[in-house]
C-alpha cells in the first residue's frame, strides 16, 4: 500500500473547489454578476460531477478488489467459506465484503457505506491499529461464534488511508467443546469438621454414633445437589469430587453447608463447624488434591468455619465471619518448643524479627525467643527500627539491661552478620510484606514463624518451624507457652516477663477481649516469673497532650449503619493513638466496631486504618480486600497512593459488601 491508493480513494480536489469559490466571490465583489452566475453554475456542476464520479470510482475500486481476491482464490466468488471484509481503520467504514460475510451478517452492497460497528456490534479495531493480528475476544453472529483475524495495510504518508482486512473463522464447535471441558473439569474438595474432638469429648459411644450420623446427614444432603462422589476418609474428614460447573453454583449459594452444619450440636450445646478446602485447575487429580490440602491448612490457620478455594495462582475465601473457637492443644506447643530449641542449638546465630512499627506484642514475643536462645548459649539479635515503633517506653527499659545492650540491630546490620547457618524467627506476623526487613527474610533459608493473626493469601513460605494459632490472644501468649517447655523459671529475666505480659495486655485490651483460659494461664505464669501488672499498666499510659489528641479523634468519629464508628482524620497521628482511639470508641454504648483512618508519609499518599470489633463485624474480613489483616476483633490496613477520602470510600464499600453477603 502506498500514497497512490490514498489519492485513489479520496481524490484531493478540495483546493480546486476552494479556488473556484474564490473566483465566484471575487466576481460578486466586483459586481460582475453574470460572470459570478456562470462561475457558480460551473462550480455546482463540477461538484455534482465530482460526487457522482467518486461514487463510480468507489464501485470500481470495490470491483477491482473483488477481482483481485477472486484471482487469488479467496473471495466469495471463488466459493471459499471464509467471511472477509475490507474496512477503513480511521472511521471503520466498510469498503468491500465477500459473499460469505454478506451471508452471515446480512451486509449487502447497499449497506457498504455504513460502519463496521453497525454490522458487528462491539467489534473494535484498536488491536489492528496497534499491529496485532488477532482480536483478543470471540464475537457472536447469530448463533455462531467466530474468531477474528486481520491485516493492516497502510499508506506511506502519515495522512494516507489505512485499510484493514478482517477474516472471520467459525470456531463454534471448538468453543462448545472448550466450554464443556472447562465446565466438566474435576474439583477436589476436602471437608473437615473443625471441632470434632471437642464435640465428642466425654460422650458415650452411642452419643458419638448419633452425632456422626447427624454430621453425615447434613454433609450428604448438601453434596447431593452437586452430583459428585462423597467419601468419608476419617472420622472428621470427607472427600468430595465434583465438576467445576457445580462449583459455580456452590459459590453463588455462598456454601450453605457452613451454616447448615451449625444445626448439629452435642449434648452440651457446642455447635459443629467445618472447613472446606477446594482445589481447582490442577493438572491432574493429585495436584488438585494438593491444592485442596493447602486450602484446608489455610482455612484452619484463619480460624476455620470457612471455605477456601485454591487454584494455580490464588486463594479465595468464603465465610470465616464468625468468631473463632479455641481448638488449640498444648501438645503442639510442647512439640514446637522442642523443635525450635533443637533448631536454635544447630544455628550459628539467631535473628528475631517482628512486623514494621513494632508494638509491645512484637517486642515481648521477641524477648521470649531471645530468652530461649540464651538458654541454648546462642547469640540472638532482635531486628527492629528504633526510630519507627510504638514501644518506646519498654525499649528504653530493655536497652539498659546488660543482656540486651547490643541485641537490637537494624535490618541492614543483620544482613551483614547473617550466614548460611543462621536462623530467623518471625513473630507477630505471617506476611512477608509486613516484616521489619523483607531482604533479611529472603536472605536466611531457615525461617520459623510464631504468630496469632489469621493467615492472609500471601504468607511466609517455606518455614522450618511454624506455630500459627489464630485462636491465641497474642504472640506473647504463644511464646510464653513455648518458654514453659523450654526454660526454667530462673532463666527468665524480670524484664522479659514484663515484656511478654505487656504484649498480652496490649492485644487483649487489659484482658477484655480475645481471652481464653490459656491466656490467663500464660498471665499467671508470667506473674510467677516476676511480671508486675502495675508496671505493665504504666507502659500503656499516655501523657496529657496525647490523651487530648486521642479524644479529639473520638470526637471526629461518625456513626455508620447505626453500630459502626468511623473517624477519618485529615491530619496525621501516631499509630498508638489511633489504636487507642479505636479501642475507646468501643466503650460507647451501641458501638460494635470502630475504624480510625489517618494519613501518613511525606507526600500524604499513604493512609493507615486501625479497626476494632466486639460484635458480629469481622474487621479482618472487612479490611482484607484493602490489603489489611489481623483477626476478628483487631485488624489494620495500610493503603498506598490514595487520600483519606479515597480510603474512606474503599472502606465503606468493603463494609457494605460484608453486610450484604
Amino acid at each position: 500500500m502506498n500514497k497512490k491508493l490514498g489519492r485513489l480513494l479520496w481524490p484531493g480536489l478540495w483546493v480546486f473547489f476552494t479556488v473556484m469559490v474564490g473566483f465566484v466571490v471575487a466576481a460578486v465583489i466586483t459586481e460582475n454578476y453574470i460572470l459570478a452566475a456562470v462561475e457558480g453554475g460551473l462550480t455546482g456542476l463540477l461538484g455534482i460531477y465530482y460526487v457522482l464520479y467518486r461514487m463510480y470510482r468507489r464501485r470500481e475500486i470495490q470491483q477491482y478488489v473483488k477481482t483481485v481476491f477472486d484471482s487469488a482464490g479467496v473471495s466469495g466468488g471463488a466459493d471459499v467459506p471464509l467471511p472477509m471484509v475490507l474496512v477503513r481503520l480511521g472511521d471503520q467504514g466498510i469498503l468491500w465484503t465477500n459473499d460469505t460475510f454478506a451471508a452471515i451478517t446480512g451486509c449487502q452492497d447497499k449497506y457498504l457505506h455504513q460502519k463496521l460497528e453497525n454490522v458487528l456490534p462491539g467489534l473494535t479495531l484498536d488491536w489492528l491499529s496497534a499491529g496485532k493480528k488477532e482480536y483478543p475476544y470471540d464475537i457472536k453472529v447469530g448463533n455462531r461464534r467466530y474468531r477474528v483475524y486481520g491485516t493492516a495495510l497502510r499508506a506511506d504518508d502519515p495522512e494516507g488511508t489505512a485499510l484493514g482486512m478482517l477474516y472471520l473463522s467459525d470456531l463454534t464447535e471448538l468453543y462448545l467443546v472448550r466450554d464443556e471441558y472447562i465446565r466438566s473439569r474435576p474439583v477436589v474438595s476436602i471437608i473437615l469438621v473443625d471441632n470434632y474432638e471437642e464435640l465428642i469429648k466425654n460422650l458415650t459411644e452411642s452419643a458419638i454414633s448419633n452425632l456422626n450420623a447427624r454430621i453425615n446427614e447434613v454433609i450428604t444432603s448438601w453434596a447431593e445437589d452437586y452430583h459428585g462422589m462423597l467419601r468419608r476418609l476419617e472420622r472428621n474428614r470427607f472427600l468430595l469430587v465434583f465438576e467445576k460447573q457445580d462449583l459455580d453454583r456452590a459459590v453463588e449459594g455462598k456454601f450453605l453447608l457452613l451454616e447448615d452444619i451449625h444445626q448439629v450440636e452435642n449434648p452440651t450445646g457446642l455447635q459443629a463447624s467445618i472447613s472446606l478446602g477446594i482445589g481447582v485447575d490442577g493438572a491432574n487429580f493429585e495436584e488438585s488434591y494438593d491444592f485442596a490440602a493447602l486450602a484446608i491448612e489455610m482455612s484452619l490457620s484463619r480460624g476455620g468455619d470457612q471455605a477456601v478455594i485454591k487454584d494455580r495462582f490464588n486463594f479465595t475465601f468464603y465465610g470465616g465471619r464468625n468468631k473463632e473457637n479455641d481448638h488449640r492443644s498444648k501438645v503442639r506447643s510442647r512439640v514446637t518448643a522442642n523443635s525450635l530449641m533443637e533448631l536454635i542449638g544447630q544455628s550459628s546465630q539467631v535473628f528475631i524479627m517482628g512486623h514494621k512499627n513494632a508494638d509491645l506484642d512484637a517486642v515481648g514475643a521477641a524477648m521470649g525467643i531471645s530468652c530461649m536462645c540464651r538458654k541454648k548459649g546462642k547469640k540472638a539479635y532482635i531486628v527492629l527500627d528504633l526510630e519507627k515503633n510504638v514501644a518506646e517506653k519498654l525499649l528504653e527499659e530493655i536497652r539498659v539491661v546488660p543482656e540486651y545492650r547490643d541485641t537490637f540491630i537494624s535490618g541492614q546490620e543483620a544482613l551483614l552478620l547473617c550466614d548460611n547457618h543462621s536462623t530467623l524467627v518471625v513473630v507477630d506476623t505471617n506476611r512477608p510484606d509486613q516484616v521489619e526487613c523483607q531482604s533479611l527474610l529472603e536472605a536466611i533459608p531457615k525461617v520459623c514463624v510464631v504468630d496469632h493473626h489469621r493467615r492472609a493469601a500471601a504468607y511466609i513460605n517455606p518455614v522450618v518451624v511454624n506455630l500459627h494459632e489464630p485462636f491465641a490472644s497474642s504472640a506473647a501468649e504463644l511464646v510464653t507457652e513455648l518458654l514453659q517447655y523450654a526454660v526454667e523459671k530462673s532463666d527468665v529475666l524480670p524484664i522479659e516477663a514484663k515484656s511478654l505480659m505487656a504484649g498480652i495486655f496490649l492485644d487483649t485490651k487489659s484482658f477484655n477481649v480475645r481471652t481464653g483460659e490459656r491466656t490467663f494461664e500464660a498471665a499467671a505464669v508470667l506473674r510467677q516469673w516476676g511480671a508486675d501488672t502495675v508496671e505493665v499498666k504504666k507502659l500503656l499510659q499516655n501523657d496529657f497532650q496525647d490523651t487530648m489528641s486521642k479524644y479529639q479523634i473520638i470526637k471526629s468519629a461518625r456513626l455508620y449503619r447505626q453500630e459502626l464508628a468511623i473517624a477519618a482524620l485529615t491530619t496525621t497521628t501516631s499509630r498508638a493513638l489511633a489504636a487507642q482511639a479505636a479501642d475507646e470508641l468501643l466503650n460507647i454504648s451501641g458501638i460494635t466496631a470502630s475504624f480510625v483512618l489517618y494519613p501518613d508519609g511525606d507526600d500524604g499518599e499513604m493512609v493507615w486504618i486501625s479497626a476494632r470489633s466486639i460484635g458480629d463485624a469481622n474487621v479482618q474480613v472487612i479490611l482484607e480486600p484493602l490489603g489489611g489483616g489481623g483477626n476478628t476483633a483487631t485488624a489494620g490496613a495500610q493503603l498506598s497512593g490514595c487520600t483519606v477520602k479515597e480510603a474512606l470510600d474503599q472502606l465503606v464499600a468493603s463494609i457494605d459488601k460484608f453486610y450484604e453477603e
